[in-house]
């Protein structure tokens, strides 16, 4: 008997999860045992954040529901309305089209990815969770993912450590599949831009000297981001005396428009520092690759970072408690600290390994959806 094509569902909100996830996309989209339909929304529809749902597009990918959640403003209370809108929204999907997912693939621990995963609950939407079970204890994005992990039956680590933690969140033992980052994957297929074309591209000389920095707001103690925004600063407009500064823009998170305010002031006082709203998947990673040292919070300093052996600034708690390669430097948002390590490291090379490295993750992925269940009656 020839088997059914499975549908599946990818929720992606923003450029970060979609870049995470595009290496799948490109093997899923070429296998013969299922269809892709891509579920796009949060920033992907917003022109402040570069409407990346066009990048998508571009890509080659069909988007198949395009949803508007978010709620303007940046305001603990902007996000609580964004997330209830979210919710009622993907009720209304979930109600007139889950039945059609005989899987849906989640990613990561944002709010918005949360809300919409939580909505699909009462309708028994078969969700597949990547890098779950992992921890960022400063910020609220750790209870979100934790949420995301409990609503999805089939849970894709990035490594064997979360195990453990998966079980005890699920009450539930074989639902896990070590995949590594896969992520990574994207550095084998893309291919990276030179001085040259980033030039020609951006309108910014990586020849000299760079620094890139990626910071989002704190949203766990999220009245702290008015301090750590000065810190920020401070560490900025001194580094910019020796460094050329790359910044790309915060998210969509509490307060994220403090640092936005911010980088547009510093950036009008040192033509040496630049802010781009959106690399793009390539030339972020050839940023990486050209640039001597990461300064931030982000997880591409934890999993990306140290394939292209550099070491990174993690500064402040957002990233607490999350496992990490030896390049990663802890420090607190002071801008002392900040300068210091940066003097340290930013002449050094790091030769050891990511941890997040492995060669077969997406090939388990592929296994384990394609084997998970039999489809539901359409």
């Amino acid at each position: 008997m020839e088997k059914h094509q499975l549908n599946i569902g990818v929720l992606t909100s923003s450029r970060a999860d979609y870049g995470i996830y595009l290496p799948l996309l490109k093997v899923l989209k070429k296998e013969s045992f299922c269809k892709l339909e891509i579920i796009a929304f949060g920033t992907h529809l917003k022109e402040k954040f570069g409407r990346t749902v066009d990048h998508i597009i571009s890509d080659g990918f069909d988007v198949k529901y395009s949803i508007d959640n978010l709620i303007s403003g940046d305001k603990a209370l902007d996000i609580a309305k964004s997330y209830a809108n979210t919710v009622d929204l993907f009720g209304d999907l979930w109600n007139e089209h889950g039945n059609r997912f005989d899987i849906v693939i989640c990613l990561g621990d944002r709010y918005e990815m949360a809300a919409a995963v939580n909505a699909g609950i009462p309708f028994n939407i078969n969700f597949a969770h990547l890098h779950a079970g992992e921890t960022s204890e400063g910020a609220i994005d750790h209870i979100y993912r934790d949420q995301i992990t409990l609503a999805s039956k089939i849970h894709f680590i990035s490594l064997p450590e979360f195990k453990t933690r998966i079980e005890e969140i699920t009450q539930k033992k074989g639902t896990t599949t070590t995949t590594g980052a896969i992520g990574l994957e994207n550095l084998k297929t893309i291919s990276l831009l030179n001085h040259e074309e980033f030039m020609v591209k951006w309108g910014i000389d990586l020849t000299i000297p760079s620094i890139l920095v990626t910071v989002h707001p704190e949203t766990r103690d999220y009245y702290k981001n008015y301090d750590h925004v000065k810190e920020l600063e401070k560490s900025l407009m001194e580094l910019s005396l020796r460094y050329q500064i790359v910044i790309t823009m915060t998210n969509a998170d509490t307060l994220g428009n403090l640092y936005r305010s911010m980088y547009h002031k510093v950036s009008h006082l040192r033509s040496n520092i630049c802010i781009v709203e959106n690399l793009g998947s390539q030339s972020y990673f050839s940023a990486m690759k050209m640039t001597q040292l990461l300064i931030g919070n982000s997880s591409s300093g934890i999993i990306e970072a140290a394939s292209f052996n550099k070491y990174v600034i993690n500064i402040g708690n957002r990233q607490k408690n999350r496992l990490c390669s030896k390049n990663v430097i802890h420090v607190p948002f002071n801008h002392e600290d900040i300068i210091i390590a940066t003097k340290q490291y930013i002449e050094l090379e790091y030769d050891e390994e990511n941890i997040y490295s492995f060669p077969e993750g997406i090939a388990s992925i592929v296994e384990k959806l394609k084997n998970f269940i039999e489809p539901k009656c359409k």
